[in-house]
This record gives structure tokens, C-alpha cells and sequence, in this order.
């Protein structure tokens, strides 16, 4: 017989181990769990949030004038959109008061509502509105700044 023992008894320290590890395992497991969830829940760096719902008129007008072209630009990739029912608002954001009206646009940090457009003003006015909304808020620096 080798040094490490008959395969009986190898077999009876895997086993061993084996059952020892499974009553840790739920504990184990709820811990990752829990950690995911807390960092999903605590969004990092800007974002902006359209609060939106269905059968809203100027949402629709909104995602034709600019929904194709807001991620492509400055503002889009400085804080990237998120799109949030009105209805659902998630736990990971907190905002400063209700949101009431659709589209409501949310300047967001690490979670946390800093400023807000409510409605759509129009192309030529969304734009410049939300920069400054950015800058002032998120220290975003516009175009030509």
C-alpha cells in the first residue's frame, strides 16, 4: 500500500469534504448574491434618465427628433440614457421630488437626481437646455467650452 492510503479511505475524505462544503454552500452563495444586487443598485457616474410612459405624444416626437442620435453625441456619451416608466421608477434612483409629467428628463449622479428638464421643448431648445443642465450640474463641458 502507497503512503496515501487505501482508495477506501480516500474515498471517505472526498465524501467528507464534499458534505462539508455543501452545508456552507448556502451561505456562500447568498453572500455574491447580495453583493451584486448592491452594486446594481448604486448606478456609477452621470446618466440621464427619460421618465417616459405609453401614448405619451412628446415622447414619441422626442424619440424621433433625437432618440437615434443621442448616443452618438457629446451629451450621450457623457451621461448615456437610460429609459424608466413613470409607473416604475427604480429603487436605485433617487429623485428630488415626483416626477408627474412625461418626458421628464433626469440629470443623474451615482444614482441621485440633480436636476431635471420636464417636457420636450423642441429640438432646438433640447439641446442646448440639456448641456447646461450638464455642465452646471455634472460639470460636463459643452461643445466649443
Amino acid at each position: 500500500m502507497n503512503s496515501q492510503g487505501s482508495p477506501f479511505v480516500t474515498r471517505r475524505l472526498f465524501t467528507a469534504a464534499a458534505l462539508s462544503m455543501a452545508a456552507a454552500l448556502p451561505f456562500a452563495t447568498a453572500l455574491p448574491a447580495q453583493a451584486g444586487e448592491a452594486l446594481a443598485a448604486a448606478p456609477a457616474g452621470p446618466e440621464l434618465i427619460m421618465v417616459e410612459q405609453a401614448g405619451c405624444e412628446w415622447c414619441k416626437r422626442w424619440n424621433d427628433e433625437i432618440g437615434p442620435i443621442y448616443p452618438k453625441t457629446r451629451e450621450g456619451e457623457f451621461a448615456p440614457l437610460r429609459r424608466v416608466d413613470l409607473r416604475a421608477i427604480p429603487d436605485d434612483v433617487t429623485v428630488q421630488r415626483r416626477v408627474s409629467f412625461t418626458p421628464t428628463f433626469l440629470i443623474v449622479q451615482d444614482g441621485h437626481e440633480m436636476a431635471r428638464l420636464e417636457g420636450y421643448p423642441g429640438e432646438d431648445f433640447f439641446w442646448p437646455l440639456i448641456a447646461k443642465l450638464m455642465s452646471k450640474h455634472l460639470g460636463f463641458l459643452p461643445e466649443g467650452a
